[in-house]
């Protein structure tokens, strides 16, 4: 029973990253419809944030894969101008706007659904976010996908990553595959990893960027 049990939520968690669309959006919503990430609803002082505040520069965020609204409203309030958080999950998104309007942040804050693997924005961004939303994203995609986004990217723009590289000591193999395709084909500004929490933080922008300013 265990091996069936294990099987069925291996599958599970591999559909809601690399299923299709449709697919996903389910999965996700039957997901943020209950109490199971409801843990996740309190990282005030999280160590991504002071990244945001020194490169967002009171500018605009898009924030791939918002979740229910965390960085969108803890995040301080005269960091940012303007922030758009994208989610494939409307239950998600429904209590992120929840939080936005009882923290009075509508003027400021705007979400979209959708899968960010094919969300197409129509303005630049200072920064563009993937708080632990890189985890969904094919290795293979990765490149193009930032890519993608580097074109969204205003001048001086930046990439800002967060995830967990390791754990109980050991480095984990996919996020630190991840952080090497980062490493080989981008300019990394910053990068550490918080004593408190282990996440690791990398914060870089495309190379024609910087050779350009």
């Amino acid at each position: 029973m265990y091996i069936v049990q294990r099987t069925i939520s291996l599958m599970r968690g591999f559909l809601m990253s690399y299923g299709p669309s449709a697919i996903k959006k389910r999965l996700w919503d039957e997901e943020f419809s209950g109490d199971k990430w409801n843990f996740i609803d309190n990282t005030v002082g999280d160590c991504v944030y002071p990244y945001l505040e020194k490169y967002a520069r009171n500018g605009s965020i898009l924030d791939l894969g918002c979740g229910p609204g965390n960085t969108a409203n803890e995040l301080a309030a005269t960091a940012y101008r303007t922030y758009i958080g994208v989610d494939i999950s409307e239950a998600a998104l429904a209590k992120a706007a929840r939080r936005t309007e009882a923290s009075g942040r509508t003027s400021k804050n705007r979400f979209a659904q959708s899968d960010f693997l094919s969300y197409q924005p129509t303005e630049r961004f200072d920064v563009v976010l993937f708080r632990e939303s890189m985890y969904h994203i094919p290795p293979g995609k990765i490149k193009p996908i930032l890519d993608k986004y580097s074109s969204y990217l205003t001048a001086q723009g930046v990439f800002i990553v967060r995830m967990y590289t390791s754990a109980n000591g050991k480095d984990k193999h996919r996020p630190m595959k991840m952080f090497d395709i980062i490493e080989e084909h981008f300019d990394v500004i910053e990068k550490a990893q918080d004593a408190k929490s282990g996440a690791t933080v990398i914060v870089f922008r495309t190379r024609q960027a910087v050779r350009q300013h």
